[in-house]
C-alpha cells in the first residue's frame, strides 16, 4: 500500500512563501507522474501542478509563475515551492501518486 505524507503547510501572510513536501513509500517512485492538488472549503478538489517521471511540469493557470513543482527521486519526495502567495491559495493541499492520495496539509494565507 502506497503511503504519501505531506508536510510544510502553515499560516503565512499574503506575498509570502511556503515549501510543501510529500514523501512517498515504495521503490517505484521514479517512474510515476506526481501531482499536487488543493481543496478550498466548500469547493471541489482542483489540480495545481504535475511533474512527470522525466521532469516535465505543468501548472494550473492560477499558480503559473508563482509555484514550482520538483522531485528528488533519491528521496522519494516531491516538492511544491509556493511564492507570492495569495489569500485565494488557502486550501488543503494533497499529494497524488497514481490512485493514491496523502492526508493533506493545510495552507492558510492571510491578507
Amino acid at each position: 500500500q502506497v503511503q504519501l505524507v505531506e508536510s510544510g503547510g502553515g499560516l503565512v501572510q499574503a506575498g509570502g512563501s511556503l515549501r510543501l513536501s510529500c514523501a512517498a513509500s515504495g521503490s517505484d517512485f521514479s517512474i510515476y507522474t506526481m501531482g499536487w492538488h488543493r481543496q478550498a472549503p466548500g469547493k471541489q478538489r482542483d489540480w495545481v501542478a504535475i511533474i512527470t517521471s522525466d521532469g516535465r511540469t505543468n501548472y494550473a493557470d492560477s499558480v503559473k509563475g508563482r509555484f514550482t513543482i520538483s522531485r528528488d527521486n533519491a528521496k522519494n519526495t516531491v516538492y511544491l515551492q509556493m511564492n507570492s502567495l495569495k489569500p485565494e491559495d488557502t486550501a488543503v493541499y494533497y499529494c497524488q501518486k497514481g490512485g493514491s492520495w496523502g492526508q493533506g496539509t493545510q495552507v492558510t494565507v492571510s491578507s
